[in-house]
């Protein structure tokens, strides 16, 4: 079992940066897809960044593309989330998510996809 834990989360205004942290314990995280999801209030999870095993890949939701960067501290077993230009429309309480297996170079974009969940942190967004 993999356990994950998020922080990092908090208010900013618009245009600020912030970096999520997701610490993984049990398994080496490397070893697992991981993938970032957001959910605002009344709608569902939504993908955000994802990195295939070993880092190989990563992909963005065209939301974020060129804001958001995935990163990885193999050495602390953690991944990070690299929030800049951030909008009111970032505004949702940030996940992370690991996924058991998957295909070499294969990054995953569904809730649905990912087995392991951290509690959440929310970031806040103001105009």
């Amino acid at each position: 079992q993999v356990q994950l834990a998020e922080s990092g989360g908090g208010l900013v205004q618009a245009g600020g940066s912030l970096r999520l942290s997701c610490v993984a314990s049990g398994r080496t995280l490397s070893d697992y897809p991981m993938g970032w999801f957001r959910q605002a209030p009344g709608k569902e999870r939504e993908f955000v960044a994802g990195m295939s095993w070993g880092g190989v890949s990563t992909y963005y939701a065209d939301s974020v593309k060129g804001r958001f960067t995935l990163s990885r501290d193999n050495a602390k077993n953690t991944v990070y989330l690299q929030m800049s230009s951030l909008e009111a429309e970032d505004t949702a309480v940030y996940y992370c998510g690991a996924r058991r297996s998957g295909r070499y170079g294969s990054v995953y974009s569904g809730a649905n996809e990912y087995n392991y969940w951290g509690q959440g942190t929310q970031v806040t967004v103001s105009s």
